[in-house]
């Protein structure tokens, strides 16, 4: 059985960043798509990144949202994924949660929530001033 465990959450200021990591206990987390999520009070949850397991091809995607600005990426040796968060907005403030699929193929950008098998707790950040 994976467990998940999200870190890194916090206030920040707007313009500021925040680096949040997924660690995988039980599992190693290379051979899972990770997704991250995110949801903010009132508003449904929405795919933030993802990227593909290693035994795939690790390719990385994000939402329209928060590209350019976040950037996901694998630490095996740690097995963690991080989301590093740069120049963040107001809007950015939510609940994310780190998801982990066995998506054994390739994929072509953000996959649903559905097709992921574990999930985290979650951790809060909020950008304000």
């Amino acid at each position: 059985q994976l467990q998940l465990v999200e870190s890194g959450g916090g206030l920040v200021q707007p313009g500021g960043s925040l680096r949040l990591s997924c660690a995988g206990a039980g599992r190693t987390l290379d051979i899972y798509t990770i997704g991250w999520f995110r949801q903010a009070p009132g508003k449904e949850r929405e795919g933030v990144s993802c990227i593909s397991s290693t035994i795939v091809d690790g390719s990385t995607y994000y939402a329209d949202s928060v590209k350019g600005r976040f950037t996901i990426s694998r630490d095996n040796a740690k097995n963690t994924v991080d989301l590093q968060m740069n120049s963040l907005k107001p809007e950015d403030t939510a609940v994310y949660y780190c998801a982990a699929g066995a998506v054994a193929h390739m994929i072509r950008g953000l996959i649903p929530a559905t097709d992921y098998d574990y999930w985290g707790q979650g951790t809060q950040v909020t950008v304000s001033s």
